[in-house]
């Protein structure tokens, strides 16, 4: 089994988060900007820019993403921004995120304004600037190659502020609905600490909220806010790297193989048998060609790693080999417990796992040998009898109720 990596970054809303301030992380932590501003300049709409530079907040380097875009009295609704979006073609993940953010503004602006979300004003998140942060923002991700989002709790402010409508409530209302559901915590700072747009990228692309996943560090940037505040810096942080989610971890073994060409079949059959006897946990035997397209056959043994010596030595012996090779492995048992019936007086082994029950071949056959009975007749025996003590009845199918779970009974060696 191995473990998967991916590619994640993830967003530390200290100091709130705003559309330019997500952008401008993304491009710090290495999104090319000319890239990113290559996937924006699809957009059907002209009179906006995107530059960035270095800037400073509370002694940390960061970078200001700035959208610099002529000044209209165009209102948008979200019909036209999702016809713009379908319009310009653009990298599938880049245009599904970015939907998803618009519509998720439109839904919450309907439910404060009391309108369906399609006929809804889309002012400051419709304006130039908001959607090329939006889907700036998606573009860098794409850029990065990132496939997981994921996010600290974010900071909201307190107060009251300016809109569009006048004067309104800190946090915004909408950044209220929009981050239902996700961790905010609030700070004594009259300013807006993280925006409708902000807001918007953060409830639709993250996954999970927290401290900073486990993950190989690739790279980590700074985004700048506009406001300068106080006691802490005006800056979005991202985090980009790869976690890595480990296997469970196995049972370490040893895989032990030889291959030998010049020994009969019942010296291979007694092999297996002496392998099995001095600890390994199964043995086996492969036909294989060899050198000069002589036949012959890999001898295999699967040992823990204390014992793996000394098996090792039973297949020298057994099987005169002049070398054998070894391979240390993981293997993943099933919880299984052995227990016992009665088939005529005598007992019979029934191994049992969740969902699978198993008579032992070698009791069942020695029954068969002293009634005269057919082995299948034993097995099935066997088996109704292990239902019957088990569970008062029979099971159709001759397994347990549940395949999920190893078993919580313990073996019965009474009978």
């Amino acid at each position: 089994m191995t473990s998967k990596a991916s590619q994640v970054v993830w967003f530390h809303c200290f100091s709130g988060i705003a559309g330019d301030m997500a952008l401008g992380a993304l491009i710090d932590a290495g999104a090319d900007i000319d890239e990113v501003r290559a996937m924006c300049e699809r957009i059907p709409i002209d009179g906006w820019s995107l530059e960035a530079h270095t800037t400073m907040r509370c002694g940390i380097a960061a970078t200001k993403a700035s959208v610099l875009a002529e000044e209209t009295t165009v209102v948008r609704t979200v019909r036209h921004i999702t016809g713009l979006l379908e319009e310009a073609r653009l990298p599938e993940r880049v245009r599904q995120r970015s939907l998803a953010a618009f519509n998720l503004i439109a839904q919450v602006e309907g439910r404060l304004h009391n309108k369906p979300p399609s006929q809804v004003h889309l002012h400051e998140v419709g304006s130039l600037d908001a959607i090329v942060d939006i889907v700036g923002t998606n573009s860098a991700l794409e850029v990065l190659g990132v496939g997981e989002v994921l996010s600290s709790p974010v900071a909201q402010g307190m107060g009251m502020i300016r809109s569009a409508h006048g004067l309104i409530p800190n946090p915004p209302p909408a950044v209220t609905e929009i981050l239902q559901g996700v961790p905010t915590f609030g700070l004594d700072i009259a300013a807006e600490m993280t925006t409708p747009t902000g807001a918007a990228l953060i409830a639709t692309l993250a996954t999970d909220f927290g401290p900073l996943p486990a993950m190989k560090i690739q790279a980590s940037g700074f985004g700048a806010g506009t406001r300068e505040l106080e006691d802490r810096p005006n800056l979005t942080q991202v985090v980009l790297g790869q976690t890595t989610s480990p296997p469970d971890p196995g049972q370490p073994v040893m895989l032990l193989e030889t291959n030998i060409d010049d020994a009969t079949g019942e010296t291979l059959a007694h092999a297996i048998d002496a392998l099995l006897e001095s600890g390994a946990h199964d043995a086996w035997l492969t036909p294989i060609h060899m050198k000069k397209g002589r036949p012959a056959h890999k001898v295999s043994a699967l040992a823990d790693i204390a014992l793996a010596k000394q098996v090792m030595h039973t297949m020298i012996d057994e099987t005169g080999t002049l070398g054998v090779r070894s391979q240390q492995l993981e293997r993943w048992p099933q919880a299984r417990v052995e227990e016992f019936v009665e088939i005529d007086g005598q007992p019979v082994r029934v191994k049992v796992s969740a969902g699978r029950t198993k008579v032992e071949l070698e009791d069942a056959a020695n029954v068969a040998r002293t009634t005269g009975r057919p082995v299948r007749e034993v097995i099935s025996l066997a088996e109704a009898a292990w239902r019957k003590r088990s569970f008062g009845g029979d099971s159709p199918d001759g397994n347990l109720p549940g395949s999920g779970d190893p078993p919580t009974w313990q073996p019965d060696h009474t009978a």
